[in-house]
């Protein structure tokens, strides 16, 4: 229960603070401390965030940073995408997941530091 909440706790302040990456808490969380599949970890996760985000939301809706037209526009691609991804996650082997994952971490990491 405690590595639970602390897992949410890591996850819903990543969220928060930076506006999202509450999966990139959660699913290393779920895959590593609480030995989930990562197909499981992933889906797991996906149902996790959503309440991060509704609070995380609203919080920003209040301070009004959302750029609606922008955020309708991602909003419709985000729906695609991730009806797509759900698709692929189902067909996918989970030690495919995993290496596609870390490279994803270190591709962004690497980004960040150097762009």
């Amino acid at each position: 229960m405690l590595k639970n909440v602390i897992i949410g706790f890591c996850a819903g302040l990543v969220c928060g603070l930076f506006g999202a990456g509450g999966g990139m808490i959660l699913v290393p969380g779920f895959t590593y401390m609480l030995n989930l599949d990562a197909k499981e970890a992933r889906a797991t996760s996906v149902f996790a965030i959503l309440p991060m985000t509704i609070v995380s939301m609203l919080f920003y809706f209040n301070a009004n940073f959302i750029d609606w037209s922008i955020a309708t526009k991602v909003a419709v691609g985000g729906i695609i995408g991730g009806y797509i991804g759900s698709k692929i996650l189902k067909k996918a082997k989970s030690e495919n997941l995993q290496l596609f994952f870390i490279f994803f971490l270190v591709y962004a990491s690497l980004k960040m530091i150097f762009f």
